[in-house]
């Protein structure tokens, strides 16, 4: 795969409004500070992306173009350094590498996930950029993404640790569930927020808690140190979450990198929609059941979603939950010395909250 772009371009994944400074702050921060281990990373998953069978490099080459923040894979990195992993300062010398392996491993289940995510929901856009499936079509996606899951596993397998395995091949069964679980939910007005956040913890939550714990367990650390990066990592992944929620429904397409009010058009059940329904009245309800539950939908249905989600705060509450998981993140690693990374990850739990202002 010679001549494909670096897959840690932040440049790929731009940020507007207010606090695009301190969003981007956040980021490059983080990347500074584990810069060897990314450009390490990156190498393996060019290396792994390859294939003699031409259409699978072709469409991973157009994965990587499309950019993204690599948020999952950073966050493995910098939990492996945050406990002191490798132990050499400067570059990764032979046999302290297994952090950067893992990282690139995190990547591609997270990136299998979106291919197939895609494919169940008929996106169109991803990152701003024609989806994988919309440009190779569906089965190329799906069995690609097939291909990014056994490379996965084949990390797992070459790094020796049946703990690492155990971490992330529960995650990719999680991830497989959360996904089922929010099918289950679609267009389900009835779902509860407690039923809700099960969906979040599951489909996005576990593989940001999972990238962080192997962060520990490569670096040998006690297991009350692994309990509070994966606790850090699954409030991150919840706050993120959140706020993707939130964003459907006030960000323009530019900012959110796919089609506005996607999850609308799809029934699905959310935080906005859930504070919005049950704050409304009758003939508000029903507008809910017919737009959600029967996918009764017209051209303006979608903005006056968009009205009443805001009339009734709904992203205001979104946000405020967004804001106590980022928060109950940051607090996860207290038990950790301060330091240049412990505060960069402190930071990018409020940059996961200030995405939308």
């Amino acid at each position: 795969m010679a001549g494909v772009a670096s897959p840690f371009n932040l440049d790929a994944a731009p940020v507007s409004g207010p606090a695009a400074r301190g969003t981007e702050d956040a980021l490059t921060t983080l990347v500074a500070l584990v810069h060897h281990d990314l450009e390490a990373c990156n190498r393996v998953i060019v290396a792994r992306m390859d294939s003699p069978v031409a259409l699978i490099p072709q469409l991973a080459a157009h994965l990587v173009a499309a950019g993204g923040k690599r948020l999952r894979p950073l966050l493995t990195l910098a939990a492996a350094r945050l406990c002191d992993y490798p132990r050499q300062d400067g570059l990764c010398q032979d046999g302290a590498t297994r952090h950067v392996d893992l990282a690139a491993c995190v990547e591609f289940i997270h990136t299998a996930t979106l291919l197939h995510d895609d494919v169940v929901d008929e996106s169109r856009l991803r990152r701003g950029l024609a989806s994988a499936n919309a440009v190779f079509g569906n089965k190329a996606s799906v069995l690609v993404g097939d291909f990014l899951f056994a490379r996965a596993f084949q990390l797992m397998v070459d790094d020796g640790s049946l703990k690492v395995l155990a971490i992330l091949s529960k995650a990719a069964a999680t991830i497989a569930e959360g996904e089922v679980l929010q099918l289950a939910t679609q267009n389900d007005l009835s779902t509860t927020e407690a039923r809700y956040l099960d969906v979040v913890k599951g489909k996005t939550a576990a593989l940001f808690a999972a990238a962080c714990q192997v962060g520990a367990v490569v670096a040998d650390r006690p297991e009350r140190e692994e309990a509070a990066l994966a606790e850090y990592g699954m409030k991150l992944g919840i706050a993120f979450q959140l706020v993707d929620d939130a964003l459907d429904y006030v960000a323009d397409q530019a900012t959110l990198g796919k089609t506005v009010g996607d999850d609308f058009r799809e029934g699905k059940i959310t935080l906005p929609v859930l504070v919005a329904f049950l704050a409304g009245n009758e003939r508000e309800k029903a507008f809910w059941q017919r737009t959600i539950e029967t996918l009764d939908q017209q051209d303006s249905d979608l903005d006056q979603a968009m009205r009443l989600i805001s009339e009734h705060g709904a992203i205001d509450a979104t946000l405020g939950r967004a804001k106590r998981f980022a928060t109950e993140a940051r607090n996860a690693l207290m038990i950790f010395s301060d330091c240049p990374i412990r505060q960069a990850l402190a930071d990018v739990a409020d940059y996961t909250v200030q995405r939308i202002r």
